[in-house]
């Protein structure tokens, strides 16, 4: 449960509470769930995504904290979700356009039947452990994100897999038989959902000591202190924040709204930067139709933003 006191001391710099969740559990009526759910994140102003699954649920939201309080208490008050964990940080300008309560096949797609967290995963470690973990030369270090999270920051010293998406993940495993050269595997992502599946799927392929961080980069820049950080760079954030550093503070990268890729404030004064329409890193991948209708869309977000409105193709 949030600390209203220590919120309502932050409140002057800070505007919007972000909650990023999840949690596995056999949810056998989600679907009936979805309407409440967003009903109660609608009574209390949240914005965000929040997905539902028979494997339970996964999401981030944002607004007031007695709102976001109101939306956790909500949730842990069903059996399946009662020991749902959350991870707090803040944000100067609402970071979601909308409310999505969406129903999917998985929480965090990985396209392998049959791998069930709840029966078997690794081991957690604490953010306050993981320093030592990683550093033990019998440790392969496994970031499990995409490509266009890790580009922006990462552990020294961990093994990129460069995926697209998570779905390309047990294929590099696959291909990589030297994964199995030391052992002890060490995975990690955004907010721990990612690595806790993709450590099941490494289970259930024969690694034995399997170990991923627990509440991710997330509650890692939360909690260890820069000054005995392994950690480089920034954490890539999925809303309009686009990244955190450490002590959750909001990073300086932008969003590219044609490929979706972070920016760097030196990406943006490229001679390839276009706002809304192209980047270093996709100036050569779209159409001049397809410019044509990002520059389109982007005389209506400014259109929008001269009216003091939120344009929601933002």
């Amino acid at each position: 449960m949030p600390n209203l006191k220590q919120h309502n001391s932050r409140r002057e710099t800070m505007s919007y509470l972000v909650a990023a969740l999840y949690h596995f559990a056999r949810f056998t009526d989600y679907q009936a769930f979805r309407a409440p759910l967003q009903a109660v994140a609608e009574e209390n102003g949240i914005r965000g995504t929040l997905l539902l699954a028979h494997e339970g649920i996964n999401g981030t939201i944002a607004g007031s904290p007695e709102g976001i309080a109101n939306v956790l208490s909500f949730l842990r008050a069903r059996p399946e979700l009662a020991g749902l964990e959350h991870k707090e940080s803040w944000a100067t300008k609402m970071p979601f356009n909308r409310l999505k309560v969406r129903l999917k096949k998985e929480i965090v797609t990985m396209g392998v039947t049959d791998i069930d967290p709840l029966k078997s995963v690794g081991t957690y470690v604490e953010a306050k452990d993981w320093n030592a973990l990683i550093s033990d030369p019998d440790t392969i270090v496994i970031d499990t994100r995409n490509d266009y999270e890790t580009a922006i920051g990462t552990f020294r010293g961990a093994v990129d897999p460069h995926t697209k998406t998570f779905r390309e993940f047990p294929r590099w495993v696959a291909e990589n038989a030297g994964l199995r050269n030391k052992p002890k595997i060490a995975m990690y992502c955004t907010g721990g959902i990612r690595c806790e599946k993709a450590t099941a799927f490494m289970k259930e392929q024969g690694f034995d000591e399997v170990y991923h961080l627990k509440g991710g980069i997330l509650k890692y820049l939360e909690e260890v202190p820069e000054t005995e950080s392994l950690w480089d760079g920034a954490c890539f954030v999925f809303d309009e924040r686009v990244s955190v550093t450490h002590g959750l503070k909001e990073g300086e990268h932008a969003l590219c709204h044609a490929c979706r890729h972070p920016l760097t404030p030196e990406d943006k004064l490229s001679a390839d930067y276009d706002e809304g329409v192209s980047c270093p890193h996709c100036a050569e991948a779209y159409s001049d139709a397809d410019r044509a209708r990002f520059r389109e869309r982007q005389h209506q977000i400014a259109l929008a933003k001269g009216r003091g409105e939120r344009h929601l193709g933002a």
